[in-house]
């Protein structure tokens, strides 16, 4: 079973040598792991021991939560609801999909309804499920489970597949963004270069070649050396990027994009949110929830002078922009669109990148209110898109 497991790993290009492959059969024959069943070590335990002895950099943690899950077929997930899901409910059995008519015959609970009934839902199940309209499982029409279809429902478990989860309860880890990425194509910096403006400030001084040129041929040859103060850029940015859930689909163009707005802005600040902004961010999406940074904090340590620039694709519930609780992760006390309000208004040169295809736009309600919320001022993810950006911040 290691050897697949090892070859899984090394198809998703991680680092993984044979050495480590037998220190981690070690482990386990050591009983570094114990066991805690008559099945044997749990699943939680391997998977610490294998990142422990296969992955030697943290940057490689990505990569080895989705070849873990992807051979292994499912991870152990958390609640918030003191009764606990057994992990077999929610192994995708069934792929479903549904005719037109089907999916319009589906009515919406609407948000107070969902919750108080998922938690009916919790009380009265007693096992697995499969199919229908009621329960919580796997390919039907539930608001509750996944697999299956439903206009407004609570993802538990599984993949996401029409992407309109009003909450999603599972264990979920983010990646930050790679700011080395190499980019394919210079166009993303040029494009960025629209924003870029320079300042004499400071006296340290700087070799002025066209002026140099020009004197030196005006003295007969003689060298005649002009320096000028040399120039800063005096642009600021403060960037705030959506990262996980979707916005795993536009991993590779956020860090081309984040590798070009790193090196071509002097002063830049950066921050990272899960779909809509609420009451904090973060910079470390492994300690997400352990270093915070308060967003009313942040607000105020930036003037207005900072060109505000959100990076997203803004898909997702209605829900979590327009209530309060409304976030998949946890229960925001004042909905996003407050705060992305508040945002909007302390920094008045603003914009949103959406990497999501412009021609869908119009069909997500939420893309909508998004861009109503930024003033219209939403751009995609393109070289032109990127130079109307630019232009607009320019002004």
């Amino acid at each position: 079973m290691l050897i697949d497991f090892f070859y899984t790993l090394r198809a998703a290009k991680l680092p993984v040598s044979v050495k480590e492959l037998l220190t981690l059969l070690e482990a386990l024959q050591k009983g570094v792991v114990g066991p805690q069943s008559e099945d044997g070590w749990s699943m939680d335990d391997f998977y610490f021991l294998a990142r422990t002895t296969l992955v030697k950099d943290e940057k490689h943690y990505d990569k080895f939560d989705r070849a873990f899950a992807a051979y292994f077929k499912g991870v152990e997930m958390l609640t918030d609801f003191s009764k606990e899901l057994p992990a077999e409910w929610l192994r995708k059995m069934l792929e479903r999909e549904l005719t037109d008519e089907q999916k319009a015959a589906i009515q919406k609970m609407g948000w107070d309804e969902l919750m108080k009934t998922l938690q009916k839902r919790l009380e009265e199940q007693k096992g697995r499920h499969e199919g229908g309209n009621k329960w919580i499982g796997t390919g039907g029409t539930s608001p509750f489970g996944h697999g299956g279809y439903n206009p407004q429902g609570i993802r538990i478990g599984g993949p996401g597949k029409n992407r309109s989860a009003v909450k999603v309860w599972e264990q979920r880890a983010y990646r930050d963004y790679d700011d080395t990425q190499e980019l394919g194509t210079r166009n993303i910096k040029v494009a960025l270069r629209r924003l870029r403006k320079f300042a004499r400030q400071g006296g340290e001084l700087e070799l002025d070649l066209p002026d140099t040129i020009r004197s030196t041929a005006a003295n007969a040859g003689w060298l005649d050396i002009k320096m000028v103060p040399e120039r800063h850029n005096n642009v600021k940015v403060l960037l705030l990027m959506d990262v996980g859930g979707t916005m795993d689909d536009h991993i590779q163009r956020v860090e081309e994009l984040f590798s070009a707005v790193k090196s071509e802005f002097k002063h830049l600040e950066f921050y990272y949110f899960h779909n809509c902004v609420y009451d904090f961010m973060w910079k470390n999406n492994k300690r997400r929830f352990g270093e915070k940074f308060d967003t009313w904090d942040i607000i105020r340590k930036y003037n207005k002078d900072y060109k505000l620039i959100f990076v997203g694709d803004a898909t997702m519930s209605p829900y979590e922009i327009t209530q309060p609780g409304g976030s998949v992760e946890y229960n925001n006390e004042e909905a996003g669109a407050e705060w992305l309000q508040r945002l909007t208004h302390a920094f008045p040169h603003h914009a949103w990148v959406n990497p999501e295809p412009q021609g869908v736009w119009e069909y997500r309600q939420s893309i909508d209110l998004i861009r109503r919320l930024v003033g219209g001022r939403m751009y995609p993810l393109s070289l032109k898109g990127l130079e109307e950006t630019m232009r607009l911040l320019s002004k």
